[in-house]
């Protein structure tokens, strides 16, 4: 099944001929999805997608478990899993609803309005500086979108016709589970667990 949606933005920050407007081009392109700004790019979220956002540590330990997931990026000490648009409004009700309420404070979401930098996408040329992302890339990329046009599978850049989609609530518990596990770890070690949050010293996947 198919949805007809606007055609996606083009970044009107990128200089026209700049590795910035050349990245936005191929989000457009192949993904049908929406950037805005340069050095670095960023992918608008709440429009095709949103993102979980996971410390880095946790993040792995989730995908070593097998969970299945959408397209997975990873900026400094941050993962981010992507999610269908709307999941960051449902997460604060799974998470109770999972009963980890408060437990998995790091464990946090970018939904509408917000955005994520834009990791380069596979094919770039060895050593390519193509948007300028610095340490952001793809753990696991989108895959480009089959049809050309304006009529996007349902869940464009998750596999075909989103049926590759992740379950939003398995995902959560997952990611719940192992936010909590690393809290502990840290708190045992000694490890001051402001790193794991946005506000840390890693690097921030997300901007507001």
């Amino acid at each position: 099944m198919t949805r007809t949606v606007p055609q996606p933005r083009s970044s009107p920050d990128a200089a026209p001929g700049s590795a910035d407007a050349a990245l936005a081009g191929r989000y457009a392109r192949e993904l049908g999805w929406a950037t805005a700004g340069r050095g670095p790019l960023h992918l608008l979220t709440g429009e095709s997608f949103d993102v979980l956002e996971v410390p880095a540590e946790a993040g792995h330990a989730v995908l070593r478990r097998g969970v299945r997931t959408g397209p997975v990026l990873l900026s400094g000490t941050r993962m981010g899993l992507l999610v269908a648009a709307g999941g960051a409004d449902e997460l604060p009700g799974l998470l109770d609803w999972l009963e980890w309420g408060p437990l998995a404070p790091d464990l946090t979401a970018v939904g509408a309005g917000g955005r994520v930098t834009a990791p380069p996408l596979p094919g770039s040329p060895e050593g390519s500086t193509e948007g300028s992302t610095g340490a952001a890339v793809w753990l696991r990329p989108p895959e480009p979108r089959q049809t050309p046009g304006p009529a996007l599978p349902a869940l464009a850049g998750f596999g075909s016709s989103g049926g590759d989609a992740p379950d939003l609530v398995r995902l959560v518990d997952a990611a719940a589970t192992e936010c909590h596990r690393v809290r502990l770890s840290h708190a045992r070690t000694g490890v001051p667990t402001a790193v794991l949050t946005r506000g840390g010293a890693g690097q921030p996947l997300a901007f507001s």
